[in-house]
């Protein structure tokens, strides 16, 4: 295999669309949250940093069931990339990340790192379990908290956007695994999608991205203006949407969908501002 080619299956095994989604949203925090270019760039490696470590480690962690079950878009279950070179990669995202987080202020590198460790726990059983969703709520509800705590003196983010990111991870969990239900099941994975069933997994994350977009609207202090309004049905446009063609096999439309409403919660939270009454 010759060095781009392993280069890339590296790539494609740290998950790379959610570690820059997830990025991305961030990075827009970071903004809202008034930080200086540097502090808010050296918090924004450090999220990229962490994404990366947890999608090295789901992959090492998930590695004999996805050769069990024959996953083709795997890199370490087709043999692409080695168990070895996974591991490093985690092990150097992860100390990166837990540097990084520490040029923060204390409350907000506690903030990270204690995201880090719901995400890291996830990967290594939590996923099979009947709390699956606990740790993408608690990593995606801490996010804010990471980005506004991580100055001196900063202000602490308001419930309603806490509230807003943990909705928006929760809802992220209900649609990325909708595609591997099947595959799971064969494997004894068992988290909480899998003992509801698709159709229930799927109304629970519309509900929980369109109460998401309703906190970003009408969380803020004063009256939301016209676009924050217009950004509930364009919202449920997408999601539904997505959700639609996620019934094709593996897709994973739906979580892509997720994602782009929360990014566009987070545009809409800069473009008010991100006003914190």
């Amino acid at each position: 295999m010759s060095l781009l080619s392993a280069g890339w299956a590296m790539v494609r095994a740290s998950h790379p669309l959610p570690a820059l989604a997830v990025t991305a949203l961030a990075a827009g925090l970071a903004i809202g949250a008034d930080r200086s270019f540097g502090s808010g760039l050296v918090a924004v490696a450090a999220v990229f940093a962490g994404q990366l470590s947890v999608g090295w480690l789901n992959d090492l962690v998930d590695a004999p069931r996805d050769a069990q079950v024959g996953r083709r878009t795997k890199p370490l279950a087709t043999g692409e990339v080695t168990p070895r070179a996974v591991r490093r990669a985690f092990v150097a995202a992860a100390v990166a990340a837990v540097v990084l987080s520490l040029w923060s202020a204390p409350l907000g590198a506690a903030a990270h790192l204690a995201a880090l460790a719901s995400a890291w726990a996830y990967d290594l059983g939590v996923k099979a379990t009947a709390y699956s969703v606990a740790p993408f709520a608690v990593s995606f509800g801490l996010l804010p908290a990471f980005l506004f705590l991580g100055t001196p003196a900063s202000p602490f983010p308001p419930l309603w956007l806490l509230a807003a990111a943990a909705a928006l991870g929760s809802a992220a969990h209900f649609v990325n695994v909708l595609p591997d239900l099947d595959d799971d099941d064969a494997t004894g994975v068992r988290g909480l999608p899998h003992r509801l069933g698709p159709w229930p997994s799927r109304f629970i994350a519309a509900t929980l991205v369109l109460a998401a977009s309703a906190l970003v609207v009408f969380g803020p202090s004063g009256a939301p203006a016209a676009l924050a309004l217009a950004a509930v049905p364009l919202s449920a446009v997408i999601l539904v949407a997505g959700l639609v063609l996620d019934r094709r096999p593996r897709s994973r439309v739906a979580f892509r969908a997720v994602m782009l409403v929360a990014l566009i919660d987070v545009a809409l939270l800069l473009h008010s501002g991100l006003a914190l009454g």
